[in-house]
């Protein structure tokens, strides 16, 4: 006998059309907002009423193919403004090259197409904030919960899992934690479970060594209509902007990846040039002047040029105006400045404290070797220390290095003359790498402007 569950509400009702449906009327609704806004009339004309149907089927279409109607349970709302923003968008540019190709673009107000696009986008976003704080609030007490059997190998991840801070937040309660065992007898233990609690899903936190004891599981519930996830217990395995890829008709788990590929990488692109371009032409001036400082106060160059590492491990010359009288180093070795360091020179402590001294490295950014946002980039030679006394430490440079980072607007900047210094930055840097987004770079560049150009630490 196949043992039963109790069907959530979804799973009864067609919900995804009826949203579908929703988002339709939405658009339709906006279109007419927007007719009033701008003619202060409801009575639409026949043109209007046909682009308003035609915009409703598109933006249901870009919704439809960005998974907005999938579940969206086990996933935070964040995620859901994201793509359904970049739905959104995607439908405005379909819209507008139909009427640039149909050459209709004349016979339409643009303040009509805008505001129905806006008002359309924020009355969905408010559609689903809604439908999360009501879901968050049913399950709260209880309601369109699904339930889950989890198998503990005694792991991290099993822990978190049995907290119970997944009930609210994604819509799952743990009914029964069973702990995994090589004894015979188990795996009729676990199928005694499924059917005594009927569950909707079986969670198998277990390290990837027991990958046979998963088989043996999906055998075992093989009569059963459960769904079945595996959680690997990673232990102290860094992973880095992991992901499920499908390579030559295989699932691949990738588990060190750098977040800059495909559109990723355009993004930040045209993020380095917009935000470097005017900043450039805004300095120009105060680095004529200051290059003209530095070579009237200090025998010696008005740059600083050394060898870095940059993305994939590539070498380039950073670019800094130099704030310390010119000298020489053992061969294979660099110095960090210290507090009171007697090389810097007047100029350059003003220059250091203030980050004046990291100007050219906008010309960095311009070239593509540097971006505005990324780990700092580090001498060669402290990169050859570091590399074997801090884990994962080469990592940093699975992205281009920036001017600056989550790391120094964390106050993790200027000497690390301790071992844990550096394993901080580190720790930040890939933080910031595994979880990169345009709106965390905006973040970080907006700390930058009001506490990360002068710091207690740079000397």
């Amino acid at each position: 006998m196949i043992p039963r569950y109790e069907p959530t509400f979804a799973e009864r009702y067609p919900v995804p059309l009826f949203v579908a449906l929703l988002d339709l009327l939405i658009v339709v609704a906006a279109g007419f907002a927007a007719y009033y806004l701008r003619f202060d009339d409801f009575d639409m004309s026949g043109r209007y009423n046909t682009a308003t149907s035609l915009g409703g089927i598109v933006v249901v279409f870009c919704l439809a193919l960005g998974g907005v109607y999938g579940s969206q349970r086990g996933q935070p709302f964040l995620r859901q403004f994201r793509v359904l923003t970049i739905a959104w968008l995607a439908a405005s540019g379909i819209l507008l090259s139909l009427s640039f190709l149909l050459k209709v673009s004349e016979s339409y107000s643009r303040l009509w197409f805008v505001s129905m696009l806006l008002i359309g986008w924020v009355l969905c976003l408010l559609l689903r904030f809604s439908a999360f704080l009501l879901l968050r609030r049913l399950r709260g007490a209880g309601r369109n919960l699904k339930t889950v059997l989890l198998v503990d190998s005694g792991g991290l991840s099993a822990g978190q899992l049995n907290s119970g801070h997944i009930r609210e937040e994604y819509g799952f309660k743990v009914v029964f934690t069973l702990r995994f065992s090589h004894d015979e007898g188990w795996l009729e233990s676990l199928v005694a479970k499924v059917n005594e609690h009927g569950v909707h899903e079986v969670w198998l936190c277990l390290p990837l060594s027991e990958g046979g004891a998963v088989r043996s599981v999906l055998y075992a519930l093989r009569h059963h209509t459960v769904a079945i996830r595996f959680i690997p217990e990673w232990g102290d395995i860094r992973l880095l902007n992991h992901r499920i890829s499908h390579i030559a008709g295989l699932y691949t788990l990738d588990l060190s990846f750098s977040p800059m590929d495909g559109p990723a990488r355009v993004i930040k692109r045209l993020e380095d040039l917009l935000v470097s371009i005017p900043i450039t032409l805004l300095i120009l001036p105060l680095c004529v002047l200051i290059g003209l400082a530095v070579k009237l106060t200090s025998r010696g160059p008005m740059l600083f040029k050394q060898y870095r590492t940059g993305i994939n491990g590539k070498r380039f010359k950073v670019y800094k105006f130099r704030s310390m009288v010119v000298h020489r180093e053992a061969r294979g070795e660099v110095t960090q400045a210290t507090r009171q360091d007697a090389r810097v020179t007047w100029l350059g402590a003003l220059l250091r404290r203030t980050s004046l001294d990291e100007l050219p490295q906008f010309f960095n950014v311009l070239q593509g070797r540097m971006s505005i946002v990324g780990p700092r980039p580090h001498a060669l030679a402290h990169n050859e220390y570091y590399k074997d006394l801090v884990e994962s430490y080469m990592q940093r440079h699975k992205v281009k290095p920036g001017i600056t980072g989550w790391a120094q607007v964390s106050g993790y900047r200027g000497e690390t003359d301790v071992l844990e210094k550096m394993q901080k930055r580190v720790e930040y840097d890939l933080w910031y790498i595994d979880n990169w987004s345009l709106w965390l770079d905006l973040k970080i560049i907006f700390l930058t402007v009001f506490k990360g150009f002068v710091n207690k630490n740079a000397y």
